[in-house]
């Protein structure tokens, strides 16, 4: 019958090695770096990644301007038969006024997929006057945020296990040394009955 002693590692034991201690040290820490480490270096990282995504947007937002324009030309003829479930916006030519009275004004613009000629859009200008993304929403902001605050808390967790895996590896090379340097020691006393 197999008996199973919980904590062996932790209590003085006569089998018990060095490396067995430390690797119940690193078990220990292990457990507290993937339960406590990994989520708040992903919460950090992901209100640093925050705060920078907000800056961006903000400046985003102060250097481009918005208008309402005619979509004149450069619609696709044919949408695809094939629908991927996302549509991605295309390039066409537009045309508006900046102020009434104003003479018309035209440029290449990004437009929202599925616009045909002669909708009205709202479309995104650089200071250059050249067509350009919107700016992103608050929706973005928090995607980006969640998205590099998941991937930092995975990246501490894959650091963690594959050190603790190196640990484990040294750990176990120790122990065998130390095995065979107990067996030499004790080795003889056993074998000279039997020889």
């Amino acid at each position: 019958m197999r008996t199973r002693v919980r904590g062996w590692r932790w209590r003085y034991n006569p089998l018990r090695r060095r490396s067995d201690v430390v690797e119940a040290w690193t078990a220990l820490t292990v457990a507290v770096l993937l339960l406590v480490g990994a989520p708040l270096a992903g919460a950090l990282v992901g209100l640093w990644a925050h705060d920078g995504a907000r800056t961006v947007a903000a400046a985003q937002r102060a250097e481009r301007h918005r208008v309402r324009a005619e979509v004149i030309g450069g619609t696709p003829r044919q949408l695809p038969s094939v629908k991927s479930g996302r549509e991605h916006p295309y390039r066409a030519t537009v045309r508006w006024t900046q102020q009434p009275g104003a003479a018309a004004r035209t440029a290449e613009a990004r437009v929202p997929a599925g616009t045909r000629q002669g909708d009205v859009v709202d479309v995104w200008f650089d200071p250059r006057g050249r067509g350009v993304a919107p700016p992103p929403n608050e929706v973005a902001v928090w995607q980006h945020t969640v998205s590099v605050g998941v991937c930092a808390a995975g990246g501490a967790a894959a650091v963690t296990l594959v050190g603790h895996g190196v640990i484990r590896r040294v750990s176990l090379r120790h122990r065998m040394s130390e095995w065979e340097r107990e067996w030499a020691r004790t080795g003889p006393e056993w074998t000279r009955w039997t020889a």
